[in-house]
């Protein structure tokens, strides 16, 4: 084998070093305009997304005639089996391959059915309002997994041999966590160590939480190669045949929603993986990975939707059909706050969904902060919706479909639902880490402009000449933040009755620009540690995207569908006024908050200072390490893999 230079232990970097390697691989380059980044620097700039963008022609024909047979299909697949056996029967899998489920997003070149982004998330909403687990199976293989990736960064070559398979036969997995490595890539342990040959690499290490994994014939696997004269090493991304020898599936995990998830715990032992299976470059795995998941996100705000339309129909019919105190439970305030908010929110998360998805298929804008911000809202806004549904639904909410179905009622699996979302806020970027990607994309302009002024590591001239750059550009941004046309009285008429929301949404982008300028003046380089600031931050802008995204589709659903115009407006109205509520609350805890406290308390408690208030209880999963030690090497265990017909 090559020798290696002597590398520190990726378990031992500091938190330096580990923002390093985050940074860079994040796309630092905006080469095309983003509507949402505008928004962070109090720019609301309309004419990138208006008129609400729609699909062409072709596309939609393509799109509505696959629609028409999953829907049909999807009709006969029985849900409740796959969440009592915790597994997809092998006649669904082979139904959907038939399909062509599984080569949606593969261009028709290759196999595939070559559906636009919309149409995409259209299948995706329809097929997880039936069973999320199959839109879990369905999303993780061609929005994450092998076509994705080799779609972007693989050669003609690659694409030649894998996106056919993956089109009709093949399912994907995307391999990166593992057991002591979640959103920090620094600490990578997997290893893919150079042939003395040249022409292979030997892939060692475990990956968790791999969902496709147990069923997987291909799989996207990231690994450190190491150092050395011949090789410029980093993290790199390789497809791998799932029946490679020294692969180990050694569990099949299982959680409290998404029963029939596929997702496992695959152990890598000396596998031996072809030079040309290496997708993009060596040390290019974490960009391949950033770059997929910038439309990957929208798979899972796309199920998210499914799951609030199947809400509002749910709470619609309950809460007119259940009497309470003489009148159906709709009528009670309280119960109408609650239909009115699912209501409402499902149509924002539509509303959203599908401008993101037509902006990545326009091509024209740089979707990575609303492609983001679609994940981290819909996931939040959309288990809150779940949640409300329970309440709505009370006891019967919280009873299980099986039970209900057995004591002669309708199996309505709300608390499903409800379980089923919660991994939302986890799945391709937890709600925390969404708020710090977000977040460093809506201050880059600051950051590229005070760089050297906040580095610790800088001499005093070129803090200078960073002081002299951030001089300029502040004189010329800051007065554009002053007025706008949120102050406007005529502005934005064009909306009508909605156009009162638009202006709101203007004012307060100024106003969260400025918010984040001054949070730059008083923390400098200690900005990055205020993740409280931050996370309100995003919110802000993140509820600002929703309210235009919710104007803009309602005045254009008046146009293209007169019939329903009243309504849209009316959803749309409703929502924005809910919207702006949130706002204001999160404007007020920009500087009046806990956090200061919440962290000095926070490490009081890991230090031991409060385990008194432990006593009188008992914990059922007793003591020992929360984190198993794994290391490298053959498995002990039984090869669990799934083979699906």
């Amino acid at each position: 084998m090559t020798a290696t230079k002597p590398d520190s232990s990726p378990a031992q970097v500091d938190e330096r070093q580990a923002r390093a390697v985050a940074e860079a691989a994040r796309e630092s380059e905006w080469r095309r305009p983003s509507f949402g980044k505008e928004l962070y620097l109090g720019r609301l700039r309309l004419d990138l997304v208006h008129p609400y963008p729609r699909p062409d022609a072709d596309a939609r024909a393509t799109g509505e005639e696959f629609l028409d047979k999953l829907r049909a299909y999807c009709a006969t697949i029985d849900a409740q089996r796959i969440e009592r056996e915790e597994c997809i029967p092998d006649e669904v899998m082979r139904d959907l391959k038939e399909l062509g489920a599984l080569g949606m997003k593969i261009p028709q070149a290759y196999g595939g059915l070559g559906l636009s982004q919309v149409y995409y998330n259209r299948a995706l909403t329809l097929v997880g309002s039936v069973s999320p687990a199959i839109g879990a199976l369905l999303s993780a293989h061609q929005s994450i997994g092998v076509p994705q990736p080799v779609k972007m960064f693989g050669t003609e070559e690659q694409k030649r041999a894998y996106l056919p398979r993956c089109a009709t036969s093949d399912i994907s997995a995307f391999l990166l966590t593992e057991p002591d490595v979640g959103s920090d890539p620094a600490r990578l342990q997997a290893t893919a160590t150079p042939s003395e040959d040249g022409a292979a690499y030997l892939l060692d290490g475990v990956k968790l939480w791999t969902t496709n994994g147990v069923v997987a014939d291909l799989l996207v696997v990231m690994a450190r190669v190491p150092k050395s004269e011949e090789h410029r090493g980093g993290i790199t991304a390789f497809v791998v045949e799932g029946t490679s020898e020294g692969i180990t599936v050694e569990n099949r995990n299982r959680f409290m929603g998404l029963r029939g998830l596929e997702n496992g715990v695959t152990r890598f032992h000396q596998v031996r993986v072809p030079a040309a299976n290496m997708i993009g470059r060596e040390g290019q795995g974490l960009k391949v990975a950033l770059s997929t998941l910038n439309t990957g996100r929208l798979s899972l705000p796309a199920m998210c939707v499914g799951a609030g339309k199947w809400a509002t129909k749910v709470s619609r019919e309950w809460a007119r059909e259940r009497v309470q105190w003489g009148r159906p439970v709709g009528k009670h305030e309280e119960i109408a706050k609650k239909i009115s908010f699912i209501a409402a929110t499902s149509y924002a998360m539509e509303a959203m969904l599908e401008l993101s998805g037509q902006l990545a298929d326009d091509e024209r804008n740089d979707i990575r902060i609303e492609a983001a911000i679609a994940k981290l809202w819909a996931s939040e806004m959309a288990y809150t919706v779940a949640d409300e549904l329970v309440q709505v639904r009370g006891g019967r909410g919280f009873e299980t479909a099986e039970s209900l179905t057995a004591r002669g009622e309708r199996g309505v699996p709300a608390e499903q639902a409800l379980r089923d979302l919660r991994i939302n806020r986890i799945f391709e970027g937890s709600t925390e880490i969404m708020h710090l990607l977000i977040a460093r994309e809506a201050v880059d302009a600051h950051l590229a402009v005070a760089g050297d002024i906040i580095d610790p590591e800088a001499d005093k001239a070129d803090k200078a000449r960073a002081l002299a750059r951030a001089g300029g550009f502040y004189a010329t941004w800051l007065p554009t933040l002053v007025a706008g046309r949120g102050q406007v009285p005529s502005a934005f008429t064009e909306f009508g009755p909605l156009a009162e929301h638009l202006r709101f949404v203007e004012r307060a982008s100024r106003k969260l620009a400025r918010s984040t300028f001054y949070g730059m003046s008083r923390w400098q380089g200690r900005l990055e540690t205020k993740q409280g600031f931050l996370a309100r931050v995003v919110d802000i802008g993140a509820e600002l995207f929703a309210m235009s995204s919710v104007v803009l589709r309602a005045h254009s659903d008046r146009e293209e569908h007169p019939e329903r115009g009243q309504g849209a407006y009316e959803l749309a109205d409703t929502f924005c006024r809910q919207s702006r509520l949130r706002v204001d609350t999160l404007f007020e805890a920009l500087w009046a908050n806990t956090d200061d406290v919440d962290g000095k308390l926070a490490r009081r408690v890991m230090n031991d200072h409060y385990t008194w208030l432990e006593e009188g209880i008992i914990d059922p999963s007793g003591s020992g390490p929360l984190i198993a030690a794994v290391e490298p090497g053959p498995s002990n265990k039984e090869n669990v893999h799934r083979t699906m017909g």
